[in-house]
């Protein structure tokens, strides 16, 4: 019936459109962390070419979580995740041209936790404003999100 994906990426897509922004943001923190994994395995394996795809996925998304990022609202927190998203991508780019896997898992780590903070902030009683403004570049961080 959808033996080409349509089907995965149509639920994936409609996933993506109607999440809340506090979700789609664990979505990408979530594709981020996989992503990076899925990596790390194919680095073993070695399984370049998958290698790079995930890690350009992963990068990808790291981007949009940075280009997403509120400043107005989120102040100096804000800035404080831009820097730490600039340091994930350089660990990123600086682990594959080593071969050091322990960047990506390095990486991983920092993601997890920021995952984990960023639950406890979704699910807190009174939302602050967000820090990453999901809605502003909803398209792009779809893709991101793996739904494209």
């Amino acid at each position: 019936m959808y033996g080409n994906g349509n089907g995965i990426n149509a639920y994936r897509q409609t996933n993506v459109i109607t999440a809340d922004p506090g979700r789609l943001v664990l979505m990408c923190y979530e594709g981020a962390i996989g992503s990076l994994k899925t990596a790390k395995e194919k680095y073993i394996s070695r399984d370049y070419e998958a290698k790079a795809k995930a890690l350009q996925k992963a990068q990808t998304i790291i981007c949009e979580l940075m280009q997403a990022l509120d400043f107005e609202k989120g102040g100096e927190v804000a800035g404080n995740l831009e820097r730490l998203y600039n340091y994930m991508l350089r660990r990123i780019t600086m682990g594959d041209l080593k071969g050091e896997v322990s960047a990506f898992d390095e990486v991983i780590l920092m993601l997890e936790e920021l995952e984990s903070a960023w639950k406890e902030i979704s699910h807190a009683p009174e939302k602050p404003g967000f820090i990453h403004d999901a809605g502003r570049g909803k398209p792009a961080a779809s893709r991101a999100a793996g739904a494209y």
